[in-house]
């Protein structure tokens, strides 16, 4: 599958530009400008090349870690359920957790269960 790097980092520019670092809290959910990456790695989807993430954890206003999530069910340890987000099934992708900047942070769609983020948290931990 052939990417579009030019067009991402054009993007890319743009939000570190003019975009502000965003008030976040762990337990929700955000679109996230993830981008055009290399590989495996999880990309982004559309135009804006964003994907809601999970906030893990917060370091500080400028940055936090995340992990993608997804819609696609796959039944391996890396996949944890997080029920119906936007009313779709969701799942965290535990693999492919990252820090990043809250600039990336574009709007905030809710928060996840108490139950269900221990369940990701822990997943993490046992992952690591």
């Amino acid at each position: 599958m052939k990417k579009d790097f030019d067009a991402w980092n054009n993007n890319k520019k743009r939000i570190h530009a003019d975009n502000e670092n965003k008030l976040y809290h762990e337990r929700e959910v955000w679109w996230c400008a993830l981008g055009v990456n290399i590989g495996f790695e999880q990309d982004g989807t559309g135009i804006e090349s964003d994907r809601p993430v999970l906030i893990l954890k917060g370091f500080s206003s400028q940055v936090c870690l995340v992990v993608p999530l997804t819609t696609s069910k796959k039944k391996n340890p890396y996949h944890v359920s997080l029920g119906t987000i936007e009313d779709k099934i969701a799942f965290a992708i535990i693999s492919q957790i990252r820090l990043i900047d809250t600039k990336r942070l574009i709007n905030k769609i809710g928060f996840v269960d108490q139950v269900l983020f221990a369940n990701v948290r822990k997943a993490v931990k046992g992952f690591l």
